[in-house]
């Protein structure tokens, strides 16, 4: 008999063939490694609910002069802001022109030719292209400042409940982005509708753009055969990313105030929110790659899980890509669309410290790092489609509706538009006590009537299989409440909240269900035609018990897949399967901060009968 210990090297391969990862961590999300094991990312909690109607697509976290915490984000047609205690305020500029929350590629009548392309094969990225709307955001002094990429207009917002963002004056209408410099210049990227152009204010005066003798005022257009997508400060320097170069912009003083030179090509920028600057560098995601600037020169980042991210990614979505850096780990993420959806649903990270990679599934659309607040802000749409539990009891003088994961008699709800929510009555206590929705309180016994906008109902209440189902959308009100069709008094009040959602993350262990786990590639634990009988795993845990193990085995690289488990490990756990190659699974418990460390497996020869 031996024991064979799966020592395998951190990080994610995912490259080539299902065997090229053979001896490597495969597939996984919401895993890391740190110091050689294996662990759970840091949860997340809420930080504020119902925080914008659409998708974040930009956002920026800065200090006022007096130290008070803010947190601005926009979507394609509102721009909201945060302070710390988690007060909003809406401050979408009045000039502002609606944008796309998706990108939009025209393929239709007029758009392509009639016959191309293959059934069941993704539409080419040719054709007009409308990229999904952004913000470029940034803080000029105690101010926030931005530039909506469909508007073009530069705006400013300047503090204060009751004010909105408002155009700057003087300022070149029709750009692309900008970014504050270190010296306290606003560069307009692609200023004025040339998307080559660079144009800034005078030093601390964002309302002098006109140059002359006595200001600093300028522009430079770059020489490239792209067109500008991000401007970036970094150490003594702000890059410029364009679609295929990167150019760094140094100060230089008057006349010439700054110079451009180019330090990098076939290096450009995927999306406009693409690049992050980390005190290892400056790093952003590409059109088939990541790249790395040094303060000198632009290389490009070996990547080992290079396949799975570009040979899966919806192209005609990338404008919604977007990357920060998770100081606290010396990670940079980049959150992207997979090729089977719309929306970002994914991630893929760089530990810049140990020099491996992380993939994963969680749809973030926006946040920014740790720094004015204490834990990184990300934002998502929150989606439940959830199945509450009905019963009727007697409370307070009179029968009351009690709904499962809540507490009392009558609670308060909480939907999210969306989602969908179902409330089972299948309980015999529900005879006689039909459930049903008004946008008044007590429904029809006080004065309403009932509510029947997507909403289904089947069976009847106290028999198997009986519900009623509300579809939460855009148009559904506020503010809701249910009730017995049959009796006053039962019900009690829903609030109807937007989708989009702020959280801490890196905190705690919620996850939201979300699947935390981490697979192997294929390991050999037979040579040639021998194959090998397992028959006990000695696990390597922080806390036996936080995780469950499963196992695959095949005789053959695409063989059909036997799986064993799962198995909670014990010291040591008997196992009892036969193979040439197999797999090993890790799922974590969503309570427990666990670690796992090198697990041995213990062998024997064995046959195939």
């Amino acid at each position: 008999m031996a024991l064979v210990p799966l020592d395998l090297k951190a990080g994610f391969y995912r490259n080539g063939t299902d065997l090229d990862a053979s001896n490597r961590w495969r597939d996984g999300s919401l895993v890391r490694w740190r110091d050689g094991s294996l662990r759970p990312i840091g949860g997340w909690q809420n930080f504020k609910s119902g925080f914008c109607t659409n998708p974040v697509r930009g956002a920026h976290a800065w200090e006022s002069l007096n130290g008070t915490a803010y947190f601005a984000a926009g979507s394609h047609n509102e721009l909201t802001a945060m302070v710390g205690s988690g007060t909003t305020y809406d401050i979408t500029p009045t000039s502002m022109t609606t944008g796309r929350e998706d990108a939009g590629l025209n393929l239709g009548f007029g758009g392509g030719f009639y016959g191309t392309g293959y059934f069941g094969t993704q539409r080419p990225s040719t054709g007009t292209y409308s990229e999904a709307t952004t913000w470029q955001l940034d803080n000029f002094g105690q101010y926030l400042v931005g530039v909506h990429y469909d508007t073009g207009t530069l705006v400013e917002w300047q503090l204060g409940s009751s004010a909105v963002a408002a155009p700057v004056a003087n300022a070149p209408l029709n750009n692309l982005g900008l970014v504050v410099t270190e010296e306290r210049f606003i560069f307009l990227l692609g200023a004025g509708g040339d998307p080559r152009k660079v144009q800034w204010c005078d030093k601390e005066a964002n309302t002098t753009w006109t140059p002359s003798a006595t200001n600093e005022a300028g522009d430079i257009t770059l020489q490239t055969t792209g067109q500008i997508m991000q401007g970036l400060k970094t150490r003594g320097q702000t890059l410029v990313i364009t679609d295929t170069d990167c150019f760094a912009m140094r100060y230089l003083g008057p006349p010439y105030v700054y110079s451009a030179s180019r330090v990098g090509t076939s290096c450009g920028a995927v999306s406009r929110m693409s690049a992050v600057d980390t005190d290892m560098g400056a790093f952003w995601m590409g059109q088939k790659g990541f790249f790395a600037f040094d303060g000198n020169t632009v290389r490009e980042l070996p990547c080992e899980v290079h396949d799975y991210v570009f040979d899966d990614l919806n192209v005609n979505q990338q404008s919604k890509i977007w990357g920060w850096s998770n100081t606290e780990f010396n990670e940079v993420w980049w959150f992207y669309p997979s090729s089977g959806s719309l929306e970002i649903d994914r991630y893929v990270a760089i530990d810049l410290l140990e020099n491996h990679w992380l993939i994963g599934n969680l749809s973030r659309t926006g946040g920014v790092s740790r720094g004015v607040f204490r834990t990184p802000v990300l934002s998502g749409e929150y989606s439940e489609n959830i199945t509450y539990n009905v019963t009727v009891a007697a409370s307070g003088g009179g029968n009351k509706y009690f709904i499962s994961d809540h507490s009392g008699a009558a609670p308060t709800l909480t939907f999210r538009k969306g989602n969908t929510y179902r409330f089972d009555q299948s309980n015999n206590t529900n005879i006689n006590h039909p459930f049903n929705f008004s946008t008044t309180a007590n429904g029809t016994h006080g004065g309403g009537s009932a509510y029947n906008t997507n909403v289904v109902s089947t069976g009847s209440p106290g028999s198997a299989g009986s519900y009623v189902e509300i579809t939460v959308t855009d148009s559904t009100p506020s503010t809701l409440y249910y009730y017995c069709a049959n009796h006053s008094g039962m019900g009690g009040t829903i609030n109807v909240l937007e989708p989009v959602m702020v959280f801490n993350h890196e905190q705690g262990l919620n996850y939201d269900n979300g699947s935390i786990f981490c697979e192997t590639g294929p390991i050999s634990i037979g040579n040639g035609d021998a194959v090998a009988k397992v028959i006990e795993v000695i696990p390597d845990e922080k806390t036996q018990g936080d995780v469950d193990l499963k196992f695959k085995t095949r005789f053959y690289p695409n063989d059909t897949e036997t799986t064993h488990g799962p198995f909670n490990p014990s010291n040591p756990t008997a196992l009892r399967f036969t193979g040439r190659q197999m797999r090993m699974r890790v799922e974590g418990d969503q309570a427990a901060n666990w670690r796992v460390g090198t697990m041995r497996l213990e062998t024997k020869a064995g046959g195939r009968r």
